[in-house]
């Protein structure tokens, strides 16, 4: 009989830290699960050492291959799992023994949702910079399906390792991809388009394993080019389709990246709005700076609130929604 849930356990090189991840599935509540662990051309011991967990567990399934990174050994897990719903893992990080039980529970308390995901915690202290402990707190802060959806287009709002899928959802969207882009978000940006809905557990079930070596630090696919080049992609294919240009919200950095991409990507851009009167009557890339009265009045476009401070975004969604604006539908946040 198959096990409900398939966890996906990519590896290359993971030896120093592969035992402490197995521990902690083993010491799963759950013990409806199986793993697929794919070796992905390393050269340290993770085989020997995936190989001896296969041998005490008969729920381990491993697999090996030559070197075809992270996405190609992703898909090689799910074409060998078995189960209604795929979970994630990662070599280095470790995940709380009621993970599987809690994030099952709530998957089956709500059929509409196609994934979830959980609260999550950075490790080791002294490796957790100020950066990471305020994105900490902002994937943290979004638990209900609508928080999380409002904050799809400022970054990614469920943790990679954290991602608990329904397997159907996830091959009617064609499974993980290499875009050029985050293939997490490109795969969570795919089921929201198709319909899908998130949530998240509200306690910190996986422990995150920090340090200046994660895949997300070093390559070029985790950069905030390509992610504003996935965020481009997506808007233009979803919320900007029946919409007649965007107005960018913010003038600074953020907001200038982003006019740029879009106008780059053939979508007009109308015009900026600011706040500081410093700015307000100039013109930036060809287009009028307007002050909030001004820019809320523009019919028919997408208003994109694309500024770097959360407490800025939540400013910029006040004044729209006083505008008689809806967030996504006449509206998104992105950073």
């Amino acid at each position: 009989m198959a096990p409900l849930v398939s966890v996906l356990l990519p590896v290359r090189d993971g030896a120093e830290h592969l035992p402490d991840a197995i521990a902690s599935l083993e010491a799963q509540t759950c013990p409806d699960f199986e793993v697929i662990a794919v070796d992905d051309g390393s050269t340290d011991g993770t085989l020997e050492i995936l190989d001896e967990w296969a041998a005490r567990d008969r729920r381990v399934e491993v697999h090996h291959q030559e070197p075809r990174g992270i996405v190609g050994a992703l898909e090689a897990a799910r074409a060998l799992s078995h189960a209604i719903y795929l979970a994630r893992m990662d070599a280095d990080d470790v995940c709380a023994p009621t993970r599987l039980e809690a994030q099952l529970a709530l998957m089956e308390s709500d059929p509409a949702l196609a994934g979830c995901g959980s609260c999550i915690e950075y490790f080791p202290e002294e490796a957790v910079r100020d950066g990471a402990r305020r994105y900490q707190a902002w994937m943290n802060a979004a638990t209900t399906p609508d928080e999380i959806e409002r904050e799809l287009f400022v970054e990614c709002p469920l943790a990679h390792p954290t991602f608990f899928l329904r397997s159907d959802a996830v091959d009617a969207v064609g499974g993980y991809r290499d875009a050029g882009w985050a293939e997490d978000y490109d795969l969570i940006l795919r089921l929201w388009q198709a319909g899908g809905r998130f949530a998240k557990v509200s306690e910190p079930l996986l422990r995150w394993r920090e340090g200046p070596d994660r895949l997300s630090r070093t390559h070029p696919r985790y950069a905030p080019e390509a992610f504003l080049a996935c965020k481009v992609h997506y808007l233009r294919t979803t919320l900007l389709e029946a919409r007649d240009g965007i107005v960018v919200w913010g003038a600074g950095p953020v907001g200038k990246a982003a006019a740029k991409a879009f106008v780059e990507a053939g979508t007009q851009l109308r015009a900026f709005v600011e706040v500081d009167p410093r700015k307000i009557g100039q013109e930036i890339h060809g287009v009028p700076v307007l002050d909030l009265t001004e820019g809320a009045g523009i019919e028919g476009v997408l208003h994109l609130g694309a500024v770097g401070q959360p407490g800025a975004r939540d400013r910029i969604r006040e004044a729209l929604v006083d505008a008689g604006r809806s967030e996504l539908r006449d509206f998104v946040v992105i950073a």
